[in-house]
């Protein structure tokens, strides 16, 4: 007898457009496929990530204390258990407290397992990928425990957003062009005196790798000491240099040097995954539930418009992201590089995930200048270096509902009227971006200025680790304190991303603004004295 089957909600995908179909893949070729399942708790995990955001209740739970309450029942592993057992998968790995387990088996069987047909595909900037076209299907018995099936399809799911400074545009060229160390913009950005030690930070890297020898030569250029580096490998993936500093290895490398420089004192947990949804969700699920390493704050400098995710992938990453929250750990994300419309393939606005997540920090980018001497901030506007030079993603989410915090802000825009924000926000802060004002890193034996939204987050990574040393705890979610303490931020009223405009206040270009960092250490907690005298030294 049949058993019936029903379509698991969210899953279906659409062929990627210039994509061509090159037929179907080996039946026996082997491959591992993440399930992500309902939690215990679900309600009260709900009711207490309400109670974080709109600043009540915020004392976080331990990573045992969040196991014990909102791990997947036993019960539903048994039946998801069972249900790999009749389709002769096996159980590769199993992560009760992110409701997650990974499954291992041929295509044969997982096209039999969950009703798909899978197919090799190429196409000219994605490469070669596994894909499929549809929806998944699942037998009725384990609907309401399953949330989602991820890695059936493994097409590049997200884009580092860093660049590197080329030619510059007109825009850029009415400017005289600079580079800083991650030292100095913890010094023009006012940064309270700190290291992180006795801290964490976590990267989540989708591909390349760091070489040793550039992370020494690089931290003893800059008179900081190395910080202490450990790689950490999910679903297969490693450290694995390309030796293109324009590839992954960028946007590795750039992270640990930015974030390291700041804070020095910090373990850097680099979290290497595979490019995929399901690598991408895996590696921050592992990060926040890393009882070895524990970081109390992740950076994230990848991602890709919202309309290119499946509502599936989006669901179980939010339900990662909002798992943070309970942990007290801060989530630090890119907004994007390509403006208002993320470089969708639509044309139209759109905004990147996972930084439209209502769980993490987006952090968008400016264009700095320093003025003589190099100590203070002359000029800052929005980061939009023109046609093909990049520019700060932000915007209005078409998925997320408004949070309590964005309550009552507009979002300006070129050439038309505010609108009132009816959805999630995008960014919430901003830094230095531009390549034109660039942060200068070592990659691959090459010194060169970078940019992109993708340094901005570790930065803000290394600023929470700061804090959370001083003040001796984690941070944990910022953004309510962060939208009560405007005067923390340097607004910025210059400039657009496209469709939106800078604005006083908040604005969908830079959100707050960039940091005062000793503002924001006092609107967290920390120490809120300030000065020129700590900006001065520490720039130094």
């Amino acid at each position: 007898m049949t058993k019936a089957r029903q379509q698991l909600a969210g899953s279906e995908r659409g062929a990627v457009e210039d994509s061509k179909c090159l037929g179907p893949i080996d039946p026996r070729e082997t491959l591992n496929v993440v399930v992500t399942m309902r939690r215990r708790g679900g309600r009260e995990l709900e009711e207490l990530t309400q109670r974080i955001a709109s600043g009540q209740q915020a004392q976080p739970l331990s990573r045992e204390a969040f196991a014990e309450r909102f791990s997947a029942a036993p019960e539903d592993i048994a039946k998801l258990e069972a249900f790999a057992r009749e389709y002769g998968l096996g159980i590769e790995r199993q992560d009760l407290a992110a409701a997650k387990v990974v499954l291992s088996g041929t295509v044969e069987q997982f096209q039999s397992a969950f009703g798909v047909e899978l197919s090799h595909y190429e196409h000219p900037r994605l490469g070669r990928f596994r894909g499929r076209t549809g929806c998944i299907t699942i037998p009725a018995e384990i609907a309401d425990i399953v949330t989602a099936v991820l890695g059936l399809d493994n097409r590049p799911q997200a884009r580092p957003h860093f660049r590197l400074r080329t030619e510059p545009s007109a825009i850029v060229a009415r400017a005289a062009a600079q580079a800083f160390t991650p030292v100095q913009l913890a010094g023009l950005y006012d940064f309270p005196d700190g290291d992180g030690a006795g801290q964490c930070i976590g990267l989540i890297e989708l591909g390349g790798g760091y070489a040793q020898s550039d992370l020494s030569s690089y931290f003893s250029s800059l008179g900081v000491p190395t910080p202490q580096v450990v790689s950490v490998a999910i679903d297969g993936a490693d450290n694995s240099p390309t030796g293109d500093p324009g590839g992954p290895d960028g946007e590795v490398t750039l992270d640990i040097e930015i974030a390291g420089a700041v804070a020095p004192k910090a373990k850097i947990a680099v979290y290497f995954t595979p490019n995929s949804d399901a690598g991408f969700v895996d590696a921050v699920s592992h990060a926040l539930h890393d009882s070895a390493n524990r970081p109390s704050v992740l950076s994230i400098s990848w991602g890709g418009p919202e309309s290119s995710w499946t509502d599936q992938a989006v669901a179980s990453f939010n339900d990662t992201l909002r798992s943070a929250m309970a942990l007290g750990v801060t989530i630090c994300a890119a907004s994007g590089d390509s403006g208002s419309s993320d470089g969708s393939q639509s044309g139209g606005d759109d905004v990147d995930f996972p930084a439209s997540s209502p769980y993490v920090l987006a952090c968008g980018g400016t264009r700095l200048s320093a003025g003589p001497g190099g100590s203070t901030i002359a000029s800052e506007v929005v980061w939009n270096d023109g046609a093909g030079g990049g520019a700060s993603g932000g915007g209005i989410s078409a998925r997320f509902a408004l949070p309590v915090w964005q309550e009552g802000l507009r979002a300006a825009r070129v050439g038309g009227a505010p609108v009132s924000l009816a959805k999630r926000g995008v960014p919430d802060v901003a830094a230095d971006a531009s390549p034109a004002s660039g942060y200068e890193v070592l990659i691959d034996g090459q010194a060169m200025p970078v940019g992109g939204t993708s340094a901005v987050a570790p930065l803000y990574a290394g600023l929470i680790a700061r804090i959370n040393a001083t003040t001796g705890k984690a941070a944990g979610f910022v953004n309510q304190k962060l939208y009560g303490a405007s005067q923390a931020f340097n607004d910025i009223t210059s400039g657009n991303n496209g469709t939106y405009a800078a604005a006083s206040g908040w604005d969908a270009c830079t959100g707050l603004g960039s940091p005062k960092g000793r503002a924001v250490a006092a609107a967290l907690g920390g120490a809120g004295a300030s000065g020129a005298q700590g900006s001065a030294r520490a720039a130094k």
